[in-house]
């Protein structure tokens, strides 16, 4: 655990060096805060007491922003020759990845957590639903860790960073969005086989309050399978180094 920490601590320190967990966390906060009180259908012309235009604007923006924090989270490892030092070291390849896992995830969380003030603002003009609005709130969060994982493990197939973001954005869109879209078009089993892929049938079911096992199993489910396979890709590329 304490070798998961301090990975967590110095991948989270790289990210504000480098200016971009500030980036992120301001580029979020604007986008969201914009488009949820000022722009188009926003909270005061709609009258209802809900963040349902803030989970959907943050279900997007942090679709695109999760990628740009996870293409060099171990592309730089392979790249800088580093991966082989770090293994010489008490620290396990479960370790890494959960390490640099933890540090986006707490990234994003530190994200997230300002825009609590609009949940407290929406409080204070009417009668709010407030758990959905957790369930809002824990969606996001489940969401981010799968596509944190996906991320991570298109890291790992490829030592340059640009192709590990484009790869985790090519296969994170079949889940965001397309097997929604071919699920509504569909019927019967493929329908069902579909909309059971699907990111946003999941996401959108949570955020509306509902509490439903299959949603968390399905997130659950992305998570492990993404650090599993990442784990895996890394030993292969050790041994054959």
């Amino acid at each position: 655990m304490n070798q998961i920490i301090q990975i967590a601590k110095r991948e989270l320190a790289g990210f504000f060096d480098s200016l971009m967990g500030y980036v992120l966390i301001i580029m979020f906060l604007g986008f969201s805060g914009f488009f949820t009180w000022i722009y188009g259908d926003d909270i005061f012309f709609i009258g209802e007491a809900n963040l349902n235009i803030f989970f959907k604007v943050a279900y997007w923006s942090l679709f695109f922003f999760i990628p740009s924090l996870t293409m060099r989270s171990l592309t730089g490892e392979l790249r800088g020759g580093t991966l082989e030092l770090l293994l010489t070291k008490p620290i396990s390849y479960w370790q890494l990845i959960l390490g640099k896992f933890v540090s986006t995830f707490i990234l994003i969380s530190m994200a997230l957590a300002p825009s609590i003030i609009y949940y407290i603002s929406l409080w204070s003009i009417g009668s709010v639903d407030h758990p959905a609005i957790i369930l809002g709130y824990i969606g996001l969060l489940l969401m981010s860790m799968s596509y944190i994982a996906l991320g991570l493990f298109c890291s790992s197939i490829s030592d340059s960073p640009i192709i590990a973001l484009l790869s985790t954005l090519f296969i994170g869109i079949f889940f965001h969005q397309i097997f929604e879209t071919v699920a509504s078009s569909s019927l019967g089993l493929t329908g069902s086989v579909f909309s059971s892929l699907s990111m946003s049938t999941h996401f959108e079911s949570i955020s509306r309050g509902i509490f439903d096992l299959q949603d968390f199993i399905f997130f659950l489910s992305m998570i492990i399978f993404g650090l599993y396979a990442s784990k895996e890709i890394l030993v292969s590329r050790n041994l054959k180094a």
